[in-house]
């Protein structure tokens, strides 16, 4: 038998699975990444902390797996691949070095700097070539703040990366790789062609020597050194793969691959994937990243660019309506994406929550809720629109209130899913919201179509990411065979839209519709 190392570098923690040739789960384990430095706007954290937490995970992986297979040998380990948070800035200096904390995808510090780059290159040049909108929280813009406010932190930097997991990388191999997913949110990436763009990085002021080497993340980018085998516990000279951004290890796990196939992911915040032959950029809100992993062609289409739709509210706005509405005002820096099981979790009581949903009625008794608790990117890009309840009454109950806020996600997840052309075939769910059944209902009668659940979502990356080494080494002839093979893998329930309930939400959407435009305008 033989394995893969597989890892996901997030905010909250680094998550370690061992899979087998079947993409089963042999060992996992997480590892919590703390501290999350916050202020003026700026949100940071050190890359060294990641390490710290990758070394804990990969300890505790391969003492479960020792534990769980005779005669277990990490030799037989086939590579190391993985996922990590995207959209960050990770400054590195000649030893290869952290220069300073690294700038995270949410700090959006740049706005100027964006205002900038928009009077040189032009917003629709830049649209059209990255493939994403001009803002303030795209690394290239955050290199610019860098550059200008601190010039001496700056000039020590020799190297930049723009993923978690890349820094990993660096540390476990001294390659300087970076896959075309996440680097599709740089803003310094011309999506068509898969390379940086001089032009942009120019107009930039930056140096392209800066930029790390592009790849494909099923590409072998380096083996672990003998400093990192003592350090990790990994075998000398291990395969390392390039690997993919965090949504794109989500959608290939989703088996989307091709136009009319969509993907909600539900954590913290939330995401709508799709996939289609080009970039969208004739429509507001919606992200594109190049991707080769997304299937390849079948049925003659090109399915090579991932097209999202982010949303800033989802699994948290779950999360706050629990923590006010059913019991015990749990720590709010905590949501659905580290929500551990069914019960509680950062003395949020998860299970109270789902009974009192159960007990109520769609449509909360004409309770509509605008679920925007920090401000939003879709359906409106507004960092400074708050939420707001209308149409209480002295009949209005908790559970109602809590039942209005979920739906106003769904209602927002449904103005994302209006934002693509391809007709509906196929919307699969995952995350930690995806747990709360009477939730999945909600989307399936808010959306008029049925939903698959995953009720596995939690390995499904971590197989993912393996198959695409089995792909690397030769045992699967196509991409589209890693999506068919992780089809097979699925463990999933499917909620079927009520007749009914569609037609009420028809209704009630209209009116929910009309809520953004009257709220923004009290302002």
């Amino acid at each position: 038998m033989s394995y893969v190392a597989t890892f996901d570098a997030g905010t909250t923690a680094v998550k370690a699975a061992l899979t087998d040739d079947d993409g089963g789960i042999v060992a996992s384990c997480s590892s919590d990444v703390i501290p999350l430095f916050i202020g003026d706007g700026h949100q940071e954290q050190d890359p060294r902390d990641w390490w710290h937490a990758f070394l804990q995970a990969a300890h505790a992986m391969l003492a479960q797996a020792a534990q769980s297979v005779p005669e277990f040998d990490p030799a037989s380990i086939l590579g190391i691949i993985m996922s990590g948070q995207m959209q960050d800035v990770i400054a590195l200096d000649e030893q290869l070095n952290p220069v300073r904390r690294a700038m995270l995808y949410s700090d959006g510090r740049a706005d100027r700097e964006a205002r900038e780059l928009a009077e040189i290159v032009g917003d629709t040049v830049f649209h059209n070539l990255t493939g994403n909108q001009l803002e303030g929280s795209l690394p290239l813009l955050k290199l610019m703040w860098f550059k200008c406010h601190e010039p001496q932190n700056f000039a020590k930097t020799c190297h930049v990366l723009f993923d978690a997991k890349d820094y990993l990388i660096v540390r476990l191999t001294g390659a300087l790789a970076a896959d075309v997913v996440a680097s599709s949110t740089v803003g310094a990436m011309d999506i068509r062609q898969r390379a940086w763009s001089s032009s942009l990085i120019d107009a930039a002021g930056m140096d392209e020597a800066l930029f790390p080497a592009l790849h494909n993340p099923e590409d072998r980018v380096g083996e672990v050194t003998s400093q990192a085998a003592e350090l990790t516990g990994f075998a000398s000279g291990t395969p390392v793969f390039a690997g993919i951004g965090d949504a794109g290890a989500t959608t290939l796990a989703s088996g989307v691959t091709k136009p009319g196939e969509y993907n909600i992911n539900i954590g913290t915040s939330g995401w709508i994937a799709t996939v289609s032959p080009e970039p969208i950029t004739d429509r507001a809100g919606v992200a594109n990243l190049a991707c080769t992993t997304a299937g390849g062609t079948r049925n003659g289409v090109s399915s090579s660019v991932i097209n999202g739709v982010p949303f800033l509210n989802a699994g948290n706005v779950h999360h706050w309506v629990t923590s006010v509405f059913a019991g015990n005002g749990g720590d709010q820096a905590h949501s659905d994406e580290d929500r551990d099981g069914e019960g509680t979790s950062s003395g949020v009581d998860y299970d109270h929550m789902s009974e009192m949903l159960a007990r109520s009625t769609p449509g909360s008794n004409g309770v509509l809720c605008l679920p925007y608790l920090s401000g939003e990117r879709f359906p409106v890009m507004n960092a400074s629109i708050r939420g707001a309840y209308v149409d209480l009454s002295a009949d209005t109950t908790a559970a109602d209130m809590a039942r209005a806020a979920l739906e106003g996600v769904a209602f927002s997840i449904r103005q994302g899913l209006e934002t693509f052309d391809a007709e509906l075939s196929e919307i699969t769910l995952i995350g930690g919201g995806a747990r709360e059944h009477v939730w999945c209902q909600i989307m399936a009668d808010v959306l008029g179509h049925p939903i698959e659940v995953f009720r596995n979502a939690d390995v499904m990356p971590a197989a993912a990411l393996s198959f695409l080494v089995h792909y690397a080494l030769g045992r699967f002839a196509s991409l589209d065979e890693v999506t068919a093979r992780l089809r097979v893998c699925r463990d999933s329930v499917t909620y079927e839209p009520d007749g009914e309930t569609v037609r009420l939400y028809d209704a009630v959407y209209s009116r929910y519709r009309a809520l953004y435009p009257a709220i923004n305008g009290l302002g």
